[in-house]
C-alpha cells in the first residue's frame, strides 16, 4: 500500500485517479479548493463518493496557503505526490491573473517544495499543452519550442515546468511532467 498525495483530487482526473487507487488499497490524501471555477456540487458529489473508501481522507485548502498545505502533508507522509491542482481556463486568466500566478506558480512550487522536504519517490505534475503557445505544428512533440506563450494560463504552466526542471536537476527529484 502507496500513500499518495493528490491535489485537485474533486476534479474530474484527481476524482477518477483517487478512485482507482482507492480500489487497488492505496492510502489516499486528497487535496482540494473546491473553488467555483467548476461546479461546486458536483465536486462536492465526487467527493462524497471517494469518503466512501476508508484509506482516503480530504483536506480543503488552496495549494498556496503554504502553511496548512504542510500542516497536513508532512504529517501524511505520501510517497508519491500527483499534483494536478491549478487555476484553470485561458480566457479567465486574462481577467484575474495574480490568481493564476498564485495558484498556478506559487502554489506549484509549494508542492515541489514538499516533495523535496519528504524525499518522495516521484511527482507528477499537471501541466498544459498551452504551453506550446504560437508554435506552428498540429501536432505537439516534447521537443517543439515552447517558449512563446499566448496566455497567462500558458505562462504560468510554462513557469511551473522551469521550477520542476530545476528542483528535479539540482536535487534528483524524479518529476514527470504531464502536458495534459
Amino acid at each position: 500500500m502507496k500513500k499518495i498525495l493528490i491535489t485537485g483530487c474533486a476534479g474530474f482526473i484527481g476524482f477518477s485517479l483517487a478512485r482507482k487507487l482507492l480500489e487497488k488499497g492505496h492510502k489516499i490524501l486528497g487535496y482540494d479548493s473546491l473553488n467555483k471555477y467548476y461546479d461546486t456540487k458536483l465536486k462536492l458529489s465526487r467527493n462524497k463518493i471517494l469518503k466512501k473508501f476508508k484509506n482516503y481522507s480530504f483536506i480543503k485548502g488552496e495549494i498556496e496557503d503554504q502553511k496548512k498545505l504542510n500542516k497536513y502533508v508532512l504529517r501524511f507522509k505520501p510517497s508519491i505526490i500527483i499534483h494536478l491542482a491549478a487555476q484553470a481556463g485561458v480566457r479567465y486568466s486574462l481577467e484575474v491573473p495574480r490568481k493564476y500566478i498564485s495558484s498556478n506558480i506559487i502554489g506549484t512550487f509549494n508542492i515541489i517544495e514538499l516533495a523535496h522536504k519528504l524525499k518522495t519517490k516521484h511527482l507528477l505534475i499537471a501541466s498544459s499543452s498551452s504551453i506550446y503557445g504560437s508554435n506552428k505544428s498540429k501536432s505537439f512533440k516534447e521537443i517543439n519550442k515552447t517558449d512563446k506563450q499566448m496566455s497567462i494560463y500558458a505562462a504560468t504552466k510554462k513557469s511551473a515546468e522551469s521550477i520542476a526542471h530545476s528542483y528535479s536537476s539540482l536535487w534528483k527529484i524524479p518529476i514527470t511532467m504531464l502536458r495534459f
